[in-house]
């Protein structure tokens, strides 16, 4: 058995950036499985949004936008009482992929569309829910959004969200976006960060190579 696994966060910029040169990957070995972990960059904050962070957010921000040309609203970060806790995203992603395990990445770029481009926050459940359902129901997923807020708000989905952030930790993960090989139940690692896709291509193609061999 294997499978690419992608440990990231909806709201990580990094995660963003790195969005277009995965679905490029993606679509060049679409026979492999895949599957999304979410990594809980900032989960469970509770502290409001002070200028300092603010500051370095956006810095970053910066940085992804001229590495990746994705758009990105500063406009995001200006909410009077906004708390940067990711786990309410993550676990929109968490309950697209209890429904529709192959959806669930196009749910996370959504969120994170949502989060950077157009300003949403994404820490807010009717507002996952809307962003999460819209791409549900194209795919054919028929879901209302109070039945996703349902589920979204259910003990099942808020465990299975903590769990992946404790398997992100058992891994030893510490940084966003981390792209991992398994093979027979091994891990080897394919990047941790942003990384372009013919790079991407050439790791694992070595990997691929060397766990055939072994």
């Amino acid at each position: 058995m294997t499978k690419l696994i992608y440990i990231a966060d909806p709201m990580c910029s990094w995660c963003y950036g790195f969005g277009p040169e995965l679905t490029t990957l993606r679509s060049g070995i679409p026979e492999l499985r895949f599957e999304v972990v979410l990594g809980g960059l900032r989960a469970y904050n509770k502290e409001l949004m002070d200028e300092a962070l603010k500051t370095t957010l956006l810095s970053h921000w910066e940085k992804v936008a001229e590495a990746s040309g994705l758009p990105f609203s500063k406009e995001a970060l200006s909410g009077k009482d906004f708390i940067y806790d990711t786990e309410p995203a993550c676990r929109a992603v968490v309950v697209a992929r209890m429904l529709a395990p192959e959806i669930a990445l196009d749910v996370f770029h959504a969120i994170q569309h949502g989060f950077y481009a157009e300003a949403l926050d994404v820490t807010k459940g009717d507002v996952l829910a809307k962003i999460s359902v819209d791409v549900l129901n194209k795919a054919g997923i028929n879901i209302s959004e109070q039945d996703f807020l349902a589920t979204w708000s259910s003990e099942d989905a808020i465990t299975t969200t903590n769990n992946d952030f404790h398997q992100t930790q058992r891994w030893g993960v510490t940084g966003f976006p981390t792209l991992v090989y398994e093979r027979v139940g091994e891990l080897y690692l394919v990047t941790s960060g942003f990384t372009r896709t013919e790079v991407l291509v050439e790791r694992l193609q070595t990997l691929v190579d060397q766990t055939s061999d072994s």
